[in-house]
């Protein structure tokens, strides 16, 4: 399993540098791991090159059945886990980055204390990336903006959170922009990929914008200092007030009505044994939310 499980990750990222990477090894021990499994079956898997690689035709054939062979093993010990009364083993959580911030900790030290058999493995990735990995059964819930809208997925509602516009600090006495005005402004979002990036232009019904009038950042971090030094303004989610506005010089003000919010919510696969156990993280983390514990909310 443990091989099959290396070459699975081979065949999906076709570079020995970054399957070793997604499966914490080495590269010369995921290298080893391929020579063995390749001396177990008595014919090559893998050619290769300087700079790439190409399974063989047994490789590929591999590839397909190794895929059905993990989620199969993967079902095997969910329905295990599913068994005990208590959550034990390993869990696999992902986050989109615009939530992994501020909710994981407070998640994680949850779950940890409630649960201490519990063997979290947390993720962050962009919502496109987690839905696959849900649907290949490498991740079991996932955290995200609904609705995904995937069929084989049932999404959870956590709670709601509105956007909060981040504008400099000499900026904070004068009148907050409505949507149309902002569309004139100077608006810093995240690059391309994010989901709160494409809702951000929704709400300011922004579509092809120039590079003049729109800027982009890889993290809400980036976008909230580039408004401390004025180069612009941007939208964050309420839940990021607090962390990323500590250290620059800006204002937060909330956006006249109707104010533009994202619904946080929670999936997972509709046939994981598991879901009566996530649908109690899910009842816990809307406690949690409803307590101030995470997604703190600032004074209207």
């Amino acid at each position: 399993m443990k091989h099959l499980r290396y070459f699975a990750a081979l065949s999906r990222h076709r570079h020995f540098g970054r399957a070793a990477q997604a499966c914490a090894i080495s590269q010369p021990a995921l290298s080893v791991q391929m020579k063995e499994l390749e001396a177990i079956l008595g014919a090559p898997l893998i050619e290769r090159s300087a700079r790439q690689i190409r399974l063989t035709r047994l490789g590929e054939a591999l590839a397909e059945r190794a895929e059905d062979i993990l989620r199969a093993v993967d079902e095997i010990e969910d329905l295990a886990r599913s068994a005990h009364d208590m959550m034990a083993g390993r869990l696999r959580i992902g986050v989109i980055p615009t939530i992994a911030p501020y909710l994981l900790p407070a998640l994680i030290k949850h779950l940890s204390q409630r649960f201490p058999g519990l063997d979290l493995r947390p993720r962050e990735a962009v919502t496109q990336t987690l839905i696959q990995e849900l649907l290949d059964m490498r991740l079991d819930m996932g955290i995200v903006a609904l609705p995904v809208s995937e069929p084989a997925l049932h999404e959870e509602v956590l709670f709601d959170e509105e956007f909060m516009l981040v504008r400099p600090d000499t900026d904070a006495d004068k009148p907050v922009p409505r949507a149309e005005t902002l569309r004139e402004m100077r608006l810093l979002l995240l690059e391309e990929g994010h989901c709160f990036r494409d809702q951000a232009l929704s709400f300011c019904n922004i579509g092809q914008a120039t590079p003049r009038d729109l800027m982009e950042g890889s993290t809400l971090a980036t976008l909230v200092q580039m408004v401390g030094v004025g180069i612009g303004v941007t939208l964050i989610p309420e839940m990021a007030v607090a962390t990323e506005t500590s250290s620059a010089a800006v204002s937060v003000a909330r956006l006249p009505e109707p104010r533009p919010k994202r619904r946080i919510g929670m999936v997972w696969r509709k046939t994981s044994p598991l879901a009566p156990h996530l649908a109690g993280i899910a009842a816990a983390l809307r406690a949690m939310h409803d307590t101030g514990e995470i997604g703190g909310r600032m004074a209207a």
